[in-house]
């Protein structure tokens, strides 16, 4: 049910927006990165994180790393990531769909500041054929507007 999930929340929020379904896996930043002919930071991962008791959603450029230093100043705590189990039951995603759309129930999201260099990201769709594009803009619209420097990309900008 997630992929209905997140057609069903998009329908509501943003109409004019398309889970794109492929009959190839998005489940990998790389996968994802060859079905869409786009750069892997393109990809904008949901990783699912707990920091100090609290569950948070932390969406990404696809080729980020979590960084200790950061995401600690970030968060006010060193964030430790979800077991697959875990992440399925507080999202409706099974691990290579997550995304910040279509959840059962609130959780705060957060957006890394590495995905500002992109003007279109694509996340996943809550499936593992599954994505949606769209602005960074409107993906900060979406998910609260809340940006955080939490991620070390592969090089800098």
């Amino acid at each position: 049910m997630s992929l209905q999930s997140v057609q069903a929340d998009l329908a509501a929020r943003a109409p004019d927006l398309v889970v794109e379904v492929t009959t190839d896996s998005t489940a990998t930043v790389q996968t994802a990165a060859l079905v869409h002919g786009c750069e892997p930071g393109q990809i904008a991962k949901t990783l699912c994180i707990r920091v100090n008791g609290e569950v948070l959603l932390l969406v990404t450029r696809g080729d980020a790393r979590l960084d200790n230093a950061k995401s600690k100043s970030a968060f006010g705590g060193r964030p430790r990531m979800l077991g697959a189990e875990e992440v399925a039951e507080l999202t409706s995603h099974q691990v290579g769909g997550v995304c910040p759309f279509g959840l059962p129930g609130p959780l705060p999201i957060h957006l890394d500041a590495s995905l500002k260099v992109y003007d279109e990201v694509i996340p996943a769709g809550g499936d593992t054929h599954a994505s949606v594009r769209l602005s960074v803009d409107r993906l900060a619209e979406l998910c609260g507007n809340r940006w955080v420097d939490a991620c070390q990309p592969p090089y800098l900008e």
